[in-house]
């Protein structure tokens, strides 16, 4: 679970209601800065709270249509896109099993926690997985893209599969350069994109950068609960489901498109969900879409400069790869980064996201996307502040007042 915390008695129940050891319940906000699921905004909170409709009638066809249209916007892309009731990872499952067959070769990136999950999920179905490996603190690199893709010359590569952000380590990896690398090598592979932690808070562009298949989650920028999950599928991809035989059925474009025209679905949909994503889209077309882009890059710009104040690192030690939507921080050696999460979790009543995998225990991680505004990221470094101090780990105390210096200078 990304970035779930543990109460320090190992009870796992909700804290808010006091425990057995006689704490009180919190008071105020809970600050959830974990960098997924995202705090959910009131209005997509009332209007999920209604009833169901008929999901075969023309009110509830309407609506989806209106989703079609808007979810375009954000993936700025003219191609069609397809809405599943899953998290992300059901996505990710459809853009494999619509595109490629068993023995397909795929070319991945050890670059992370989730970039690992997609290696694992193409295994299993069969595919002739090659990984470039590297140390979690970058993105996959362009330049040995291009030469491995320029030693295929058979074309056995069928896909190139990447994370635009990879929320274990804040890194956000540089998908047009990404482009580039495979079209400089004259390689004909679909490029397969995760947006699942940047869509809806960092500048992401399917059609410009020449994705073929972009996928997508509501639980992040989109400031929804889990439970849909999105395909932005271009011309060129739809060409390789037409011979593509690993089986699907859930995940099937050919099945969703058939019913899709008309606004409806070949099973029933997540009817409460659709009207929570409508609002959430016109809470994004509200703001403009670039202006939510831009208080992204503002936000995380005043936590790096949070991190730097502290006399901390950042896992991302690429500055063309720093994410917008969440930091992650390394801790001083010999101190436990979860032992440090869960004080400020039961002292001031915050969630930070810990490290995954071979950074577990030695990072923290800060969520900033979604909907989210200067003074709720203020709140959020200064619980981190209060914790390093109160946790004794060693830091200078200036985090707070330099981010407040790059708010300030941006909002002049």
């Amino acid at each position: 679970m990304d970035g779930s915390a543990l109460r320090r008695d190992g009870n796992d129940t909700d804290h808010h209601a006091g425990d057995k050891n006689g704490r009180s319940a919190p008071a105020g906000m809970h600050f959830l800065q974990i960098p997924g699921p995202t705090n959910i905004p009131e209005r997509v909170l009332r209007a999920m709270h209604r009833t169901a409709i008929d999901q075969r009638g023309a009110e509830f066809g309407e609506l989806a249509k209106s989703l079609f249209t808007d979810l375009q916007r954000v993936f700025a892309t003219e191609d069609e896109v397809f809405i599943f009731p899953a998290s992300g990872s059901g996505a990710g499952e459809a853009a494999i099993a619509n595109t490629l067959s068993p023995g397909d070769g795929i070319l991945m990136f050890n670059s992370g926690m989730f970039s690992v999950l997609w290696i694992k999920m193409a295994r299993q179905f069969g595919l002739d997985v090659h990984t470039l490996e590297n140390d979690w603190r970058r993105g996959p690199d362009p330049d040995a893209i291009e030469h491995f893709l320029r030693q295929d010359t058979t074309h056995d590569i069928k896909a190139v599969f990447c994370v635009h952000n990879e929320t274990s380590t804040g890194v956000a990896s540089r998908i047009p350069e990404i482009r580039s690398a495979i079209d400089a090598a004259g390689h004909p592979a679909l490029l397969i994109v995760d947006t699942i932690s940047s869509l809806g808070s960092i500048d992401y562009r399917h059609d410009d950068w020449g994705v073929d298949i972009s996928i997508g989650g509501s639980q992040k920028g989109l400031m929804l609960p889990p439970g849909l999950s999105f395909n932005a599928v271009s011309a060129k991809a739809q060409k390789a489901a037409e011979t593509a035989t690993l089986p699907k059925f859930y995940w099937d474009w050919e099945w969703m498109r058939s019913m899709n025209a008309d606004g409806f679905f070949p099973y029933t949909p997540a009817i409460q969900m659709f009207y929570g994503l409508r609002e959430a889209l016109d809470m994004l077309a509200e703001e403009g879409l670039d202006n939510v882009v831009a208080r992204h890059a503002r936000h995380g710009e005043a936590t790096r400069a949070a991190v730097a104040g502290w006399g901390l690192e950042t896992v991302c030690a690429d500055e063309r790869e720093y994410s917008n939507s969440v930091t992650a921080v390394f801790v001083p050696e010999g101190v436990n980064a979860d032992a440090f999460r869960l004080g400020v979790l039961e002292d001031f009543n915050m969630a930070l996201g810990g490290g995954l995998e071979r950074l577990s225990g030695r990072v923290f991680r800060i969520g900033h996307m979604g909907s989210f505004n200067d003074i709720m990221l203020m709140g959020a470094l200064n619980g981190v502040e209060m914790g390093l101090a109160q946790s004794g780990v060693p830091h200078r105390a200036d985090g707070v007042a330099e981010a407040r210096n790059v708010l300030t200078k941006a909002a002049w």
